[in-house]
């Protein structure tokens, strides 16, 4: 690589695994070793070149991102200010999720799990099962008592029951992306991924059942707002919904948008979705009727997560910021 290529973007997406890569590209020596390499207090939290790829919300003001190079920043305030921490990995960061204000998960590229129990101030990097060809975990869940959920490429599904000290493998390897998981109680669950894999437990994880989808097309992201009532989405404006817990789909008409759908909410009035061009998709009760804008026309970024607040919306991906009363602030 040429030394005046300090600094360019290479962006990647892979239809058919249904897996978004970004990157900024460095020369080999820019390249931090760890975040302990340079002053934290001398880094901008965040930057222009960040890619931000997970986001989690505790309580009203406590915000975490994650994203790459192992970058995780905290607001307390309610996203006004951002404080850089340490993570030790250069791995990027997939998502984050937390159990409180004080302890949380982040997994990612190479199959990487780091935790925290002090608000952040400091991430430990804890052992996960490998599959022996290719690892990245994609999503994180967590749940009362310690639980959470990971799920990933090479049909990676992980459990942990004690905050994330200890994962264990809920699922034989595949050669399938799986892109999203969410639990509705202790043992009823689902994951969703590419080629339109849908799969339920219905046993804490035991055994997974594959169930039939109306589509073929890989799903990125699902949620339920209820035990029976749920939303998957994906690629080319493709939304999916559930009236009966998961054990069927309908592939909804309209969703109002050709772009391709990452990530996906639910607020407790209305579904919330992002992606591809800077598009917000919103849906209501049913999943039935969606509609459909761009944040800005100014910004055609592409974006991974999003968390709801009582009146904000945090949204991450190729850029930062807050949809405010349908205004949108980008944080850098």
């Amino acid at each position: 690589m040429k030394k005046e290529l300090m600094f360019s973007e290479l962006l990647v997406f892979a239809a058919g695994a249904g897996i978004l890569l970004t990157a900024c590209i460095f020369p080999e020596s820019f390249l931090p070793q760890s975040n302990s390499d340079t002053n934290l207090m001398s880094v901008p939290a965040l930057e222009s070149c960040d890619r931000i790829y997970g986001v989690e919300l505790v309580g009203t003001n406590i915000v975490w991102l994650a994203g790459n190079w192992g970058k995780i920043v905290r607001s307390d305030d309610g996203g006004r200010s951002w404080k850089l921490q340490e993570t030790g990995v250069i791995e990027h960061l997939q998502d984050i999720a937390a159990w409180d204000e004080k302890r949380a998960v982040a997994v990612g590229n190479e199959g990487v799990v780091i935790v925290t129990r002090d608000e952040g101030t400091t991430w430990r990097q804890v052992e996960a099962p490998l599959n022996e060809v290719a690892n990245k975990l994609i999503k994180v869940k967590t749940y009362p008592g310690g639980r959470a959920w990971a799920s990933g490429i090479m049909g990676t599904i992980l459990f942990t029951d004690n905050w994330g000290d200890s994962w264990k493998r809920c699922f034989q390897d595949e050669d399938v992306a799986l892109n999203d998981i969410t639990f509705v109680d202790d043992d009823t669950g689902l994951v969703v991924g590419e080629f339109g894999r849908i799969m339920m437990t219905t046993n804490g994880g035991k055994g997974w059942e594959k169930l039939e989808s109306p589509i073929r097309s890989s799903l990125m992201a699902v949620s339920f707002r209820d035990r029976e009532h749920g939303v998957a989405v994906g690629l080319d404006g493709i939304i999916l919904r559930t009236l009966d817990g998961g054990r069927s789909w309908l592939k909804v008409t309209d969703s109002g948008t050709k772009e391709h759908i990452f990530g996906l909410t639910w607020d407790g009035q209305r579904w919330i979705c992002v992606g591809a061009g800077g598009v917000l998709v919103t849906g209501d009760v049913e999943g039935e009727i969606w509609k459909a804008q761009r944040l800005s026309e100014h910004d055609l970024s592409w974006h991974t997560d999003v968390a709801c607040g009582l009146t904000k919306l945090f949204i991450v991906g190729e850029s930062q910021g807050i949809w405010d009363n349908g205004k949108w602030v980008t944080l850098t």
